[in-house]
């Protein structure tokens, strides 16, 4: 991929204009939104075996409007999310509130986080990685703030996009991983940057989503070495 002339600042720019327009109807749908008991419980499920017994300390990157972060909340985690655009950490605190629940959230880059090394238990990011412009060194960040012995969770999928979409076609070439990427080359992409002991799982039941997923989508988890 040849990148553009623009600069990171200004891919930046445009994914937080896009997703704070986007604010208001995220949780719509069954991809992006928890809408019915039966989805909630099945991803509770998969937190709940990805992330390990609570209380950790939990770390959300890009949480958007707090869809996992507030399921960690409820599973007993000690939460605070992270996200670049302020309507969606709006919309999160909101929903936090009315849940009763007590999260941190926080405006924050994914790529240069303002947090101590080891940190954090886990890690948990959704939908993300393929939004960055520089997720080399997002990983890196990532695996700066969990301690030893903590986990990385990666939540993505491939979208085959036929073209690129909406205001991502001036910066589609910035993002290295536009379109995410199938597991096996998620995978392999986060070993070239160092990181071991990966696994991965299909998270293709539509119980999840709402509906049957037309793309492929998938849960990572890497154990960070004590």
């Amino acid at each position: 991929m040849t990148r553009s002339s623009n600069g990171d600042e200004d891919v930046k720019e445009v994914v937080r204009r896009y997703w704070n327009g986007r604010a208001d109807s995220y949780d719509d749908d069954g991809i992006s939104g928890v809408r019915a008991d039966e989805q909630r419980e099945a991803w509770l499920a998969v937190l709940r075996q990805w992330t390990g017994d609570p209380p950790r300390r939990a770390l959300d990157l890009g949480c958007g409007t707090g869809t996992i972060s507030l399921l960690l909340a409820e599973l007993g985690h000690n939460v605070s999310g992270v996200d670049l655009t302020p309507e969606m950490l709006e919309r999160a605190r909101a929903k936090a509130r009315e849940a009763g629940l007590s999260i941190d959230f926080g405006l924050g880059d994914a790529e240069a986080l303002p947090v101590p090394d080891d940190a954090y238990d886990v890690v948990t990011a959704r939908h993300l990685i393929w939004t960055l412009p520089n997720p080399s060194r997002a990983i890196r960040e990532w695996r700066r703030v969990v301690r030893p012995g903590g986990r990385i969770v990666l939540l993505e999928g491939h979208w085959d996009f036929p073209e690129p979409w909406d205001e991502y076609r001036e910066i589609h070439d910035d993002l290295p991983l536009y379109r995410g990427r199938p597991p096996g080359e998620l995978v392999d992409f986060l070993a070239d940057h160092g990181l071991e002991r990966i696994e991965h799982e299909p998270l293709m039941d539509a119980t999840l989503w709402g509906e049957d997923p037309e793309q492929e989508l998938y849960v990572v988890g890497i154990d960070v070495p004590e």
